[in-house]
């Protein structure tokens, strides 16, 4: 039997629903009233079928064990890539009016871009992939893939799906959209930059000099 097929699920309710929203208010910002309960939904979906209650309970890392932030939680992340990618896509429909990108699914694309997150970060799954590897994988999938499997499941348009599919490198063998463009680059800015602030744990120094990024010290 397929482990997709025999997943349990908690029951989705409107505290969930009211936690999400709670944790990623920039869901405000979606101007379309269904893409805007459909992303709530997505996320309630993404959290009953893991260990996670809410967003802000999922780590703060890029991949697990990877960048690890020294203070935030995956809702910290979201928040702040949706912001940048936000202020990009501003900056350059005021530069010229004649621009045409979709402000909604850019803010959608930021806060359900890591929607997957709950699956590959879920301990139980951990466990399972790292017991045996061989046996389904160690994920067995990615957080990008998994989270455009439950932005079809939610559904969300495929240019939602596409933007979790593509913002890491399972995107490098696809044409990315303008908007999925301006997060994937919003997203690997925001680890970037606060790896070179100094927010991210030390295990993270390696990756980061590979990169030439040097960390500068916290203030005491």
């Amino acid at each position: 039997m397929n482990f997709l097929d025999r997943r349990s699920r908690r029951e989705i309710t409107d505290a969930m629903r009211a936690e999400v929203l709670e944790d990623l208010p920039e869901l405000a910002k979606i101007g379309n009233e269904e893409l805007r309960r459909k992303c709530v939904e997505v996320w309630c979906l993404a959290l009953s079928e893991s260990s996670f209650a809410r967003v802000s309970d999922v780590p703060g890392e890029s991949n697990p064990g990877q960048f690890a932030l020294r203070r935030g939680d995956q809702a910290t992340h979201l928040r702040g890539v949706t912001r940048i990618a936000l202020s990009i896509a501003d900056e350059f429909a005021a530069m010229d009016p004649a621009t045409r990108i979709d402000r909604d699914l850019v803010i959608a694309g930021g806060l359900t871009h890591d929607v997957g997150k709950p699956w590959e970060f879920d301990p139980a799954n951990r466990a399972r992939w790292t017991g045996d590897p061989s046996a389904s994988g160690l994920p067995s999938l990615r957080h990008p893939v998994y989270g455009a499997h439950l932005c079809i499941a939610a559904g969300l348009p495929e240019e939602l799906a596409h933007i979790a599919l593509a913002h890491s490198f399972e995107g490098e063998h696809l044409i990315r959209s303008l908007e999925c463009l301006i997060v994937q680059r919003a997203d690997h800015l925001w680890w970037s930059i606060a790896g070179g602030c100094g927010l991210l744990q030390p295990s993270g120094d390696p990756i980061l000099e590979a990169r030439k990024i040097v960390p500068r010290p916290l203030l005491d």
